[in-house]
């Protein structure tokens, strides 16, 4: 198939099919004229590609789960790699969003009669806690900030 039915099929354009070549996630068609021609099974592996960004996942990621992949290999073992690696990235987002959530909630509460007093009612996180300069010297000694 051409590069337009590619597309067509898999929602992602021309140009970033080429990308994806020139990145090595996609193997270089064979060219009749010119003009590039696909074999059926570049639809599972663009979709693949698009899904992966979809959910977060880098190119490099993606091209490192890619590489060397074949249509009748088994992908268990390396999805459970990528997962659990990437599983800890995703609860740590969890986390952050969270905290991020809370904060624009109390902010929508907020009365504050200025700056210092938001931020002392904050108190969100342990690290924008408020040091005494002893505090802050013994842990610029340590190595600690």
């Amino acid at each position: 198939m051409k590069i337009g039915e590619l597309a067509a099929r898999t929602g992602v354009n021309a140009s970033a099919i080429r990308y994806y070549e020139k990145m090595g996630l996609l193997q270089a068609p064979s060219r009749i004229g010119g003009q590039r021609l696909y074999a059926g099974g570049a639809v599972d592996r663009v979709l693949l590609i698009r899904f992966a960004g979809e959910m977060d996942f880098t190119l490099a990621e993606t091209k490192l789960f890619l590489s060397g992949l074949r249509d009748q290999a088994p992908v268990g073992p390396r999805w459970e790699k990528l997962a659990r690696r990437k599983l800890k990235q995703v609860e740590e987002g969890i986390e952050r969003s969270l905290r991020l959530q809370a904060l624009l909630k109390n902010l929508l509460h907020c009365k504050c009669a200025s700056l210092k007093v938001c931020v002392e009612c904050l108190s969100l996180c342990d690290h924008l806690q408020p040091r005494s300069p002893k505090t802050v010297r013994q842990r610029q000694r340590t190595g600690f900030r």
